[in-house]
């Protein structure tokens, strides 16, 4: 039987195509933006969008209603999510992976073993993004639920290497082996680990001997401060409940411990030689051109006067653009900080009657000078601002009593006494 088309019909369409033969599709696509108005259709995407907004994506939004529809069972759900997280993996944006595989497992499907895969491929997301803790748990987590994993064995001593625990790694290859001898990733990483694992011991060896030694040396150092009795500041501590032999170690860690937080404490601090002498790290502080001068290593004995001379004898330093800075008009001083009080020290003075004064605190394990030029109009204005300065002493070797003697000025009007105790009876003067 012949089908029979109705001519008016044929006619319409006719008509209707007619119309369009004389004009072009405005909103056709073009050779510049066909790529780009492809990539918003769902079927042609070459990436999803990372913040879906439905009214730019309204295709993608309606397909993600369907797919994560909260009626699905937990186990449909958790296998859209682990399918999304490996999309995001296979374009190595394992952030967004790790987030599906954990939407996935808060879903709490009763498929033991897709769970099992959520947690080894979040672990391999982990694993990639460094956080090697957090891998490590996931694939632990893996094995509780299926210890014979192998993936999970693998990522878990990949995990360990990372981690420098060469001692689990080994474990775990051992473990894996048992399931599996002749799996070759094992085999590698059993043979790389035991060699780690060697290197570990070595190294930790060296460092046990290196802490004993160091630990012999700090409490020689700290002894010969002691029997010179050269005080070391000691920063407070919050009240500790340990015992009373726990907080005594404590308390000369701390003490030994300050005496390498000072300038340069990377490569100078205080040391003794081989003959028992203490060599410092000083600084000489020069207040009115906001300079100072760094000695790595001042030994105990040395005069202050001769890296005086030293430093300024025929070759001034340049910011001294008054040639004012020469030894013979120097004064030095040193401060008690808790009292305010300045002390004047002579330079024929060594460095170790310095810091063996009873008002002297060694910071930060370096030792420190106020150097000025007397009678300058800096030196006048710098003394007359500090609390001490109408009882400024005159510092020498008051270890010998018989040659020394401190007076200190306390009546009104009395300025300074100064004593001279090298080998002469101290005279006292009013000024």
């Amino acid at each position: 039987m012949a089908s029979s088309t109705d001519p008016e019909e044929e006619d319409g369409m006719d008509e209707f195509l007619e119309k369009f033969k004389g004009k072009m599709y405005k909103d056709g696509f073009t050779e510049d933006n066909w790529e780009k108005e492809f990539d918003k259709i769902p079927m042609f995407m070459k990436k999803a969008p990372e913040d879906l907004d439905p009214m730019e994506h309204p295709e993608v939004a309606c397909i993600q209603s369907m797919l994560y529809d909260e009626d699905q069972s937990p186990e449909e759900l958790a296998k859209t999510y682990k399918n999304e997280g490996n999309e995001y993996f296979k374009e190595k944006n394992y952030k967004r992976a790790v987030v599906s595989y954990t939407e996935g497992l808060k879903r709490k499907c009763s498929d033991t073993e897709l769970t099992v895969i959520l947690y080894t491929n979040r672990a391999a997301a982990q694993f990639y993004l460094g956080n090697n803790r957090s891998a490590l748990n996931d694939v632990i987590a893996a094995r509780k639920l299926k210890p014979n994993h192998l993936k999970a064995i693998i990522r878990g001593v990949l995990c360990h290497i990372e981690l420098k625990d060469s001692s689990s790694a080994v474990s775990w290859c051992d473990e894996g082996l048992q399931i599996e001898p002749k799996e070759k990733q094992l085999l590698e990483l059993r043979a790389k680990t035991d060699k780690q694992k060697r290197v570990e011991e070595r190294n930790r060896r060296k460092a046990t001997l290196s802490d004993k030694k160091q630990r012999v040396q700090a409490e020689a150092l700290l002894k010969a401060i002691q029997e010179r009795k050269i005080k070391l500041f000691e920063p407070p501590e919050l009240p500790s409940q340990s015992s009373d032999d726990e907080n005594d170690g404590k308390k000369d860690n701390n003490i030994v411990r300050t005496l390498f937080n000072g300038v340069n404490a990377e490569s100078h601090v205080v040391h003794l030689d081989e003959n028992g002498s203490l060599h410092w790290p000083v600084l000489f502080l020069y207040p009115e051109h906001e300079q100072m001068d760094f000695i790595s290593a001042f030994h105990e004995d040395t005069q202050f006067i001769d890296h005086l001379s030293e430093m300024f004898g025929e070759q001034l330093p340049p910011w001294d653009t008054e040639k004012k800075y020469k030894p013979a008009n120097l004064e030095l001083y040193f401060e008690d900080e808790q009292m305010g009080d300045l002390f004047l020290v002579d330079p024929v003075c060594s460095l170790r009657q310095v810091l063996s004064h009873p008002r002297y605190v060694v910071k930060a394990g370096n030792p420190r000078i106020i150097i000025l030029v007397r009678g300058s109009s800096f030196c006048k204005e710098f003394l007359s601002g500090k609390k001490s300065s109408r009882k400024l002493k005159r510092l020498y070797s008051y270890l010998n009593p018989i040659n020394t003697r401190l007076l200190e000025a306390e009546q009104k009007g009395l300025f300074l006494l100064l004593l001279w105790a090298r080998g002469q009876e101290s005279v006292g003067e009013r000024i």
